[in-house]
């Protein structure tokens, strides 16, 4: 990490001296950005653990970033969704020897030494199951869960350092969020547990694809191989046809996830999805894969939600102020207008009052700009609300999703998903129960 400052600080001297040589600013400030989204990319990918996994996380904001400022670290930080320096074969070897026994290679008819992916707490590899089956095998990297630890303590000390990617971002409460997140991911047990209960939910989906687990031990998880593009590769160059189907299955997923299985699919970043081919030409399916994060909502998620979602695109200001008092968005020292509160909120659920919403760089790159401008009232007003811990991975999980579907442009028919799936948005009256 101590190389992020110091990189830094020789960039802008080798700056300089190209000024001097008579580059204009402009050309030397493009130059300096790539050569630091660069560096950032190769320490935070070496480290692995919590600094790829922050990556990732920022990966999925960036299209909240100002084009000048986003473009030279956009690639970059995508690469964290799916890539990092890989772990030596005989690395992963050991593990699958101390893991699955000495005869592990009995197991599998092919295993790929070159890794497939790599996440952020193990890689992932291609083979072929004793029965045939093409499956990833995820490795967990040794001591992953120091590493992790230790990487965030790191992050948290560097969190200044790393605000500049994300104007308007507290950074600290992302690296905490996911530092009390360690020990259930690090757990494969857990992971396996979540993955079955989507794939057996998800099996006769017409639309989403959830792979099956085919064997978990401690460290390793095997589980079904599923091809497709990933959703980086649709943001980076699908159609418009494949970005919309994307954005609608993802909401999809993400929404009708707790309602079906309890459980909220936790870590929505591109490297994360694939878009498949449509079963006998029918229209492309989402893959999911990663359960390491999940919210464990048992009821679903909370009626609140929709009841203050739906209140909100009412107008009924009072009403949405009570309800965020009594979750303790707002803390009893605190007293806010409640139409102050319903003008902050209106622009940022615009997406659920409409049949279609056409998500884009542009709209959220004004809905970052509207809060994090510290003169204007949202800027003031969001200070003074509060997340409560229930809420902290349906709020991370929310953003995030807001994020991706901004970076496909996809047109998004969220309230279809709204209506079907969240407990609240519609009256009981006219409730849809879940199919």
């Amino acid at each position: 990490m101590a190389a992020l400052p110091l990189g830094f600080a020789g960039r802008a001297t080798w700056g300089l001296g190209k000024r001097i040589g008579g580059k204009s600013a402009e050309i030397v400030a493009r130059e300096l950005q790539q050569r630091t989204a660069d560096q950032l990319f190769k320490v935070l990918g070496e480290l692995k653990g919590g600094a790829m996994k922050l990556g990732q996380a920022l990966s999925v904001f960036e299209s909240a970033l100002p084009e000048e400022v986003a473009g030279p670290y956009r690639a970059a930080l995508t690469k964290l969704q799916e890539a990092a320096p890989p772990m030596p074969a005989r690395t992963v070897h050991g593990v699958l020897a101390e893991r699955l026994g000495e005869e592990w290679r009995d197991l599998f008819l092919e295993f790929d030494d070159k890794p497939a992916a790599a996440a952020s707490i193990g890689q992932v590899h291609r083979a072929v199951w004793q029965d045939g089956r093409r499956v990833a095998v995820k490795v967990q990297y040794p001591g992953a869960g120091e590493a992790l630890l230790s990487d965030l303590t790191q992050l948290s000390r560097f969190a200044r350092l790393l605000g500049p990617l994300v104007p308007g971002m507290d950074i600290k409460p992302l690296i905490a969020e996911m530092r009390d997140r360690v020990s259930e991911e690090l757990d494969y047990e857990l992971e396996a547990r979540a993955q079955r209960a989507h794939a057996a939910e998800f099996a006769d989906d017409p639309d989403v694809v959830v792979p099956g687990v085919v064997f978990q031990s401690d460290q390793v998880l095997v589980t079904e191989w599923i091809d497709g593009v990933p959703l980086s590769e649709v943001i980076a160059g699908g159609t418009p046809e494949e970005r919309d189907r994307a954005g609608q299955l993802l909401a999809r997923f993400l929404f009708s996830g707790p309602a079906r299985t309890g459980l909220l699919h936790a870590d929505p970043h591109p490297g994360n999805f694939r878009l498949l081919p449509g079963e006998d030409g029918g229209r492309p399916r989402l893959g999911v894969l990663d359960f390491g994060t999940v919210d464990r909502l048992p009821g679903g998620l909370p009626e609140t939600i929709g009841v203050c979602l739906r209140m909100a695109l009412e107008g009924e200001a009072e009403t949405v102020y009570e309800l965020l008092c009594d979750e303790g968005f707002v803390k009893e020292s605190i007293d806010l207008d409640p139409d102050a509160v319903l003008d902050y909120l209106l622009p940022i659920i615009e997406p659920a009052g409409v049949d279609a919403f056409p998500f884009g760089r542009e709209w959220i790159r004004a809905q970052a700009a509207r809060i994090a401008d510290p003169r204007s009232p949202a800027h003031q007003l969001g200070k003074q609300m509060n997340l409560p811990p229930a809420y902290l991975l349906i709020h991370r999980v929310t953003l995030s999703t807001i994020g991706v579907l901004c970076q496909l442009n996809a047109t998004v028919r969220l309230r279809d998903e709204l209506e079907e799936w969240l407990p609240g948005f519609l009256p009981e009256d006219q409730s849809k129960q879940p199919a």
